[in-house]
C-alpha cells in the first residue's frame, strides 16, 4: 500500500477517535475503531492470511497478540517474512519515552511482542529512550529525565532482554557519542520541510524549536547506517514494532528513505491496554488509579482491579444472570485478551460471562490471578538487573546480528 505522503494527515475523526504520538482518546465505550484507524494512516490489516504466512515461514505458531488482533496493522511484514524465509537478515528498532519512575503494564507490550519476535527470528534489537523528547513535552528537566530513562531502561531489560544481541540508549547520553547518528539526523532533517513537519505532527507556531527536530531524532535508528560499531558499512532492514500511535514518526522515514537510498523501515503496530476506567483511555503513567504498575504490591493489584476495573455486567445478579454481561466493554475481559495465553479457556470465560453464568466479581478475579503472577515473576527479574546488568547493554559494541 502506498504510504501517506508528507502532507497535513488528520488525526481526529467525526467520532473523535485521537490518536497521535502524544494523546489516545475515544468517546466509544468499546475503544478505538481500529478499523478505521487502518484506513486514516494507510497501512495494512494483519490478515489470516499473513498469520498463516508468518507461521509457515518461522516454524512457530503465532504470538496470542497476533491472533487475537493485538497487534493489528503493519507497513510491508511480508518483505519483512520474504527476507527471512530467503535467508537474509534485518534488525528490530523499538523504544520508549520515559515519563515515570516505574512503568505500568500497558507499556510491556510492544516489549513483550519485540522480545517474542527477536527469539523467533534470532535477529538483533535496537531500543531507544526518548529522555529528550520528555524533556522538551513534559517541561521536565534534562537530568530528571535522564535518570527516568534510565529506570525505565532497567525496567524493559527485565523483559527477559539478552545484552549479546540488545543495545539499548538514551538520547541524551548516546548521541553526542555517535556521530553517524547525528549525520543521518541531518539528512533525514534535509529532507522534511517546516511546513511537513507541522502537518504531520500538528506542532504550532508556539512550540520550542527542538520538537521540530525531535521527529528525526526517533526516525534516525530505523536505519542501519546510524549505528556502524553495529553493522559496518552493510545496509540492513528494519522492523519497527510499536503502538499505533509512533506511527506519523515512520511514515515520515518511509517517505524520506528513498531520497536517502535506503530500505523503508517495515513496521508491526498495536492496540493499546486500555485504562482501568475505561477504553476511552489508554493505560496512564501520570494517573496511579487508571494503571497496573509493574511495581504493584499484589494487594495494589487486586484493589485496582476490583475497585477501578470497568465492568460490563449488569446493575443487579438478577438482571446480570438473564442479559449476561459486555465483554466489549468489560476491563476485566479485556486484560485477558492480553495476558491469558490459554484460547480455549478465554473463550469459556467470554462464554460464561456474556451468557450470565459468570459474575462480574468472578471475572474480575480470574484477572487478579491471571495478572498478579506475571507482575510477580517480573518483579523477581526486575531486582536482578543492577546498574552494572544496564550498562552491559548501554555500552557501544559490536552486538550479535
Amino acid at each position: 500500500m502506498v504510504d501517506n505522503q508528507l502532507n497535513n494527515i488528520s488525526l481526529k475523526d467525526e467520532e473523535d477517535d485521537v490518536v497521535d504520538p502524544w494523546n489516545v482518546s475515544t468517546k466509544s465505550e468499546t475503544g478505538l475503531d481500529y478499523d478505521k484507524l487502518i484506513k486514516r494512516f494507510g497501512s495494512q490489516k494483519i490478515d489470516e492470511e499473513l498469520i498463516e504466512k508468518f507461521e509457515k515461514v518461522t516454524g512457530k505458531r503465532a504470538h496470542q497478540f497476533l491472533r487475537r488482533g493485538i497487534f493489528f496493522s503493519h507497513r510491508d511484514l511480508n518483505t519483512i517474512l520474504s527476507l527471512h524465509e530467503s535467508g537474509r537478515k534485518f534488525y528490530l528498532y523499538t523504544g520508549r519515552g520515559p515519563s515515570s519512575e516505574s512503568m505500568h503494564i500497558g507499556h510491556m507490550i510492544p516489549f513483550m511482542f519485540t522480545k517474542w519476535l527477536q527469539d523467533v527470528f534470532n535477529v538483533p534489537l535496537i531500543i531507544q529512550l526518548t529522555d529528550d523528547e520528555k524533556a522538551m513535552w513534559r517541561d521536565i528537566k534534562v537530568e530528571d529525565a535522564r535518570k527516568m530513562a534510565h529506570s525505565n531502561a532497567k525496567d524493559i531489560i527485565a523483559v527477559g532482554f539478552d545484552p549479546s544481541n540488545t543495545f539499548i540508549f538514551n538520547d541524551l547520553d548516546f548521541i553526542g557519542q555517535c556521530p553517524a547518528f547525528y549525520q543521518n539526523m541531518v539528512r533525514i532533517q534535509k529532507c522534511v520541510t517546516f511546513n511537513q513537519v507541522k502537518g504531520i505532527f500538528g506542532f504550532g507556531d508556539s512550540d520550542v524549536i527542538g520538537k521540530i527536530t525531535f521527529p528525526s531524532i526517533e526516525a534516525a535508528p530505523a536505519f542501519s547506517t546510524t549505528f556502524p560499531f553495529i553493522f559496518g558499512d552493510k545496509v540492513v532492514p528494519c522492523l519497527v514494532p510499536c503502538a499505533i500511535d509512533q506511527d506519523p514518526y515512520f511514515r515520515m522515514s518511509r517517505d524520506v528513505a528513498a531520497r536517502l537510498k535506503l530500505p523503508k523501515p517495515a513496521l508491526i503496530h498495536s492496540t493499546f491496554l486500555p485504562a482501568l476506567q475505561g477504553a476511552q483511555h489508554k493505560m496512564s503513567a501520570s494517573d496511579p488509579n487508571a494503571s497496573i504498575f509493574l511495581n504493584d504490591t499484589p494487594k495494589q493489584i487486586k484493589n485496582k482491579i476490583n475497585k477501578y476495573a470497568f465492568s460490563g455486567g449488569q446493575a443487579t445478579v438478577e438482571e446480570h444472570r438473564e442479559k449476561g454481561g459486555n465483554t466489549d466493554v468489560d476491563i476485566s475481559f479485556k486484560y485477558l485478551t492480553f495476558f491469558l495465553e490459554d484460547d480455549d479457556h478465554l473463550a469459556s470465560i467470554k462464554k460464561s460471562y456474556e451468557s450470565g453464568e459468570m459474575l462480574t466479581g468472578e471475572l474480575k478475579k480470574i484477572a487478579i490471578d491471571t495478572i498478579t503472577p506475571i507482575i510477580q515473576e517480573y518483579q523477581a527479574r526486575r531486582a536482578q538487573v543492577t546498574d552494572d546488568v544496564m550498562q552491559e547493554f548501554f555500552k557501544i559494541r559490536q552486538i550479535k546480528v
